[in-house]
C-alpha cells in the first residue's frame, strides 16, 4: 500500500500535455519520465526540446523509452523522422541527459515483443504524472487516454517502477522527494500493482510461460467480487484467456458490464489488434457484455466496479499486458479517484463516437473482413 496527498484527474488532453511541459519548466535538479515510445511528431519534438533545455540549464533529465514499443512505433515513421529522432536523442545525451531503451535479459522475450508499457514523469517539484498516455500526437490530439498528477509518498513508490526497470535513481533525488511528501498529509490510501513477467520467465521468455502475473490475478478476483456494475476501458478488448472468463462470469451472474475500447479505423496502420479483439465478440455478446467502440481511439485503461473501487494505470486487456510487458496500476475505493472515473463512464456513454456492437456485427462486415477474421483471430495471443 501507498498513500497521495493530492490526486488531480487528467482526462482532458490538453490539460495533461500542458502539466507535463509545466513540470518541466520548473524542474530544477532532476526529471524522470518513461514511455512505450516517443514519436517523431509536433508532441516528441516538443517534449524533447524542453527536456534538452532542461539539461542544458543543469537538470538531470532521465528519459526510458521501451525498445520494442519504440521499434514498433518507428515502423509507422520514415526514414527521415527516425533519423531525425535518433538526432534529438544525441542532442539530449550530448547535453548530459540520459536516453535509456529498456529490453528484457531474455532474447526470446525480446524477439517476441517484451518490454516495459509504463508512463512515470516526476520531477524535484515532488510531482508525479502517471497515466496511460505516450509521447505522440494519437495520445494527446487523438485517442482518450487518462493520467493523474499526484503527490505525496505515492511518487516514491512510482520511481520504485523505474529503478525496477534499470533505471539508476540518485539517493540524494529520493531524499528530496521523501522530504517533500513529508510535509503533506497523505491520507488517500492506494494500492500499486507492478509486475514484470520478463523477470519471471526462463530463457524461452513467453513462448511456454504458463506462470501467473500477480497482477492479471488481483484483477481477476476483483472482477469476480463485482456485485452490480463492471466498466472496463482498455485499447482493444483482448483479455488473456482466464481474464476473458473471469469478465464473462461476471455479466453471466447478472452484474452489469460495459467494455469501451478502440474501433478498427481508430489504428490504420492495422487492424490486427482489432480482430484479435472480434475474436471474443460472440462470447461476450452472448453472456450479455456491452461493447462499445470509439471510432477516434480508446486508449485509456481504467477499470470501474461496482461505483466503489477503481483501478487505473497502463494494463491493457490483452495478452501482451500478462505474459510480455512490465505493467502497472493504481488501485483506490477513495470518492476522490471514484468520482471523476464515474464522470468519464458517463461521459463515455453518450459519447457520439463510441459505437455498439450489435449481435449482427459479423455479417454486417464486408466479406474481405469476415475472411481476415476467421484467417487471423487463431493468433490472437500475439496481434
Amino acid at each position: 500500500m501507498t498513500s497521495a496527498a493530492e490526486l488531480v484527474p487528467l482526462w482532458n488532453r490538453q490539460e495533461e500535455w500542458h502539466r507535463r511541459l509545466a513540470m518541466i519548466e520548473r524542474a530544477q535538479s532532476f526529471i524522470y519520465l518513461t514511455t512505450f515510445y516517443l514519436e517523431h511528431d509536433a508532441y516528441g519534438l516538443a517534449m524533447l526540446n524542453a527536456l534538452q533545455a532542461a539539461q542544458n540549464r543543469g537538470v538531470a533529465v532521465t528519459l526510458l523509452i521501451d525498445s520494442f514499443g519504440q521499434g514498433l512505433g518507428g515502423v509507422l515513421m520514415s526514414d527521415e523522422d527516425r533519423t531525425g529522432l535518433k538526432r534529438e536523442f544525441d542532442i539530449l545525451r550530448a547535453a548530459g541527459g540520459v536516453v535509456q531503451f529498456y529490453a528484457p535479459q531474455r532474447w526470446a522475450a525480446r524477439l517476441l515483443g517484451g518490454g516495459h508499457h509504463i508512463k512515470i514523469q516526476v520531477s524535484d517539484t515532488g510531482e508525479a504524472i502517471y497515466g496511460s498516455g505516450n509521447i505522440t500526437k494519437s495520445s494527446f490530439a487523438g485517442w482518450n487516454e487518462y493520467s493523474v498528477a499526484l503527490r505525496g509518498p505515492v511518487v516514491l513508490t512510482l520511481l520504485e517502477s523505474l529503478e525496477a526497470l534499470s533505471v539508476h535513481v540518485e539517493p540524494q533525488h529520493k531524499a528530496h522527494l521523501k522530504s517533500l511528501a513529508a510535509r503533506d498529509t497523505a491520507d488517500h490510501r492506494l494500492d500499486y500493482w507492478f509486475f514484470n513477467p520478463g523477470e519471471a520467465q526462463g530463457w524461452l521468455g513467453p513462448l511456454v510461460w504458463r506462470g501467473r502475473n500477480p497482477l492479471t490475478e488481483r484483477m481477476i478476483a476483483a472482477i469476480d467480487a463485482a456485485n452490480d456494475t463492471l466498466s472496463i476501458t482498455s485499447f482493444y478488448f483482448k483479455p488473456t484467456r482466464r481474464l476473458m472468463k473471469a469478465v464473462v462470469k461476471a455479466a453471466k451472474r447478472g452484474v452489469r458490464v460495459e467494455v469501451f475500447h478502440s474501433h478498427r479505423e481508430a489504428l490504420p496502420s492495422t487492424d490486427l489488434a482489432w480482430i484479435a479483439a472480434a475474436a471474443g465478440f460472440g462470447r461476450l455478446l452472448k453472456a450479455g457484455v456491452t461493447i462499445y467502440e470509439n471510432l477516434h481511439g480508446e486508449h485509456s485503461k481504467i477499470v470501474l466496479i461496482d461505483d466503489k473501487w477503481v483501478a487505473f494505470g497502463s494494463y491493457n486487456f490483452e495478452d501482451a499486458a500478462h505474459d510480455r510487458l512490465a505493467e502497472s496500476m493504481l488501485v483506490s475505493s477513495d470518492e476522490r479517484a471514484l468520482r471523476p472515473a464515474r464522470a468519464i463512464f458517463a461521459e463515455l456513454r453518450v459519447d457520439a463516437d463510441n459505437l455498439p456492437v450489435r449481435k449482427t456485427w459479423f455479417r454486417d462486415l464486408p466479406l474481405a473482413q469476415r475472411l481476415r477474421i476467421l484467417r487471423y483471430a487463431r493468433f490472437k495471443r500475439w496481434l
